[in-house]
């Protein structure tokens, strides 16, 4: 049965994040030039050939140039506290976003979060921020505890400073990032995050809270 996604996530699983969602197929867009939205469609292929089970959505981009990408975001691991070195409090969740360049032109991704806390759409008392940490992440990494991500290394060097992540992919080439949540407090639901793209700019959206992060360009 087909239906039409609007771009945002889906509610599939609760902020209990270390549990395993259901296998399901990821929810699927194809946008062309003005992203014209189109129909999704059931049992797509990964163009990594991962299982699906580890990805919440998946967007399929082609511009009037015949320039196509695949942007995947992940469900959720994580939920659970982490406290600074003036103890202050935060609930964390992992998610990684993998982008797949299926052209022969190479693209340049830049994203940069600032050290900013953001309101939750839903509950205006609940703040988060985003940090993509330098680890690389991987397909195999995909079953590990937290994604294999070693949070509490991370957050401890770079909690304070902005995240930038600048790179450039390859002609039919995979690339794949973290991406870490911190909340002052419990969602006390579902959380669901993801990259998503418009034009050549970047959206981060967090349970609806949408944040103009970056950009792809082609190189020439």
């Amino acid at each position: 049965m087909k239906k039409v996604i609007v771009f945002m996530a889906i509610a599939l699983t609760v902020f209990s994040c270390g549990q395993e969602p259901p296998p399901t197929s990821p929810k699927v867009s194809e946008r062309k030039e003005h992203f014209r939205m189109l129909e999704n469609t059931e049992n797509p292929k990964s163009p990594a050939d991962t299982a699906h089970k580890s990805i919440d959505t998946q967007y399929v981009y082609v511009d009037a140039n015949d320039h196509s990408l695949i942007i995947e975001n992940s469900y959720p691991k994580g939920g659970l506290k982490y406290t600074d070195f003036m103890g202050r409090e935060y609930m964390y969740a992992i998610f990684w976003t993998r982008i797949t360049n299926r052209t022969t032109t190479p693209l340049e991704l830049a994203i940069e979060f600032p050290n900013s806390l953001y309101p939750l759409s839903s509950s205006s008392d609940r703040s988060f921020r985003l940090l993509i940490p330098s680890d690389t992440m991987t397909p195999a990494k995909e079953t590990l505890f937290n994604y294999g991500l070693d949070l509490k290394k991370t957050l401890d060097n770079h909690l304070d400073q902005p995240s930038t992540l600048k790179k450039s992919i390859g002609a039919k080439d995979i690339s794949s990032f973290y991406v870490v949540t911190l909340f002052n407090k419990g969602v006390g639901g579902v959380l669901r995050t993801g990259l998503r793209m418009e034009g050549q700019k970047l959206f981060y959206y967090v349970n609806g809270k949408e944040i103009e992060c970056g950009s792809i360009t082609w190189k020439r």
